[in-house]
């Protein structure tokens, strides 16, 4: 059973505040998902982000209205979602539990470990079905479907994975001792990043 939908203007805020409380949210597209456990954010301060050098057609989606999708191909192999907040600034959703449909998740991965299969941005994408078709698509109606929840531990902060640029900013945040994250914190880091 999921909550009620994500509240008017829930978007409409910093990447960083909307990626933290994005974490326990139940994501759907076309019924197929579960409860998010690991985001990034981005904004257009930020060097790591595909803002901050300002409007292009890739990013278009990003410097929209917030509460619509901005999906892009990574490496040229992998689909990445975004949920887009105040004009170029972003979440990307990087894992979440899979609970909805795990058949459809499962056919489209070709396996069938759960922890596997929405572990990351373009495994999530993969198994969700997610394309440059969701790009710039309204998160308030279908395919999407998005609902408040409580997430299932305790939220930490982390550094962002992969990056070359603002390496220590800590915009990822995830469950704590959640197994269907991309990667957990290392011990080192993550004593004392629980929040309160």
């Amino acid at each position: 059973m999921t909550g009620p939908a994500l509240p008017a203007g829930f978007f409409d805020r910093p990447a960083a505040l909307v990626a933290r409380e994005l974490v326990g949210c139940d994501l759907r597209i076309h019924g197929v998902g579960g409860p998010i456990v690991e985001t990034e954010a981005y904004d257009r301060t930020d060097p790591a982000s595909h803002s901050f050098a300002g409007p292009t057609r890739r990013n278009a989606s990003m410097f929209g209205p917030a509460g619509h999708a901005y999906v892009y191909r990574s490496y040229g192999l992998h689909w990445c979602l975004n949920l887009v907040c105040q004009p170029g600034s972003a979440v990307l959703i990087r894992a979440l539990e899979p609970r909805h449909d795990l058949a459809a998740m499962a056919a489209r991965r070709g396996l069938d470990d759960p922890r596997r299969l929405c572990a990351g941005p373009g495994r999530l994408c993969q198994a969700l079905g997610v394309t440059d078709a969701e790009d710039g698509l309204l998160l308030d109606r279908p395919p999407f479907a998005l609902s408040l929840g409580t997430p299932d531990g305790s939220v930490v902060a982390d550094r962002r994975i992969g990056l070359t640029r603002a390496v220590e900013t800590p915009w990822r945040f995830l469950v704590a001792g959640s197994r269907f994250v991309s990667r957990p914190v290392p011990r080192a880091r993550a004593k004392g990043r629980a929040d309160a």
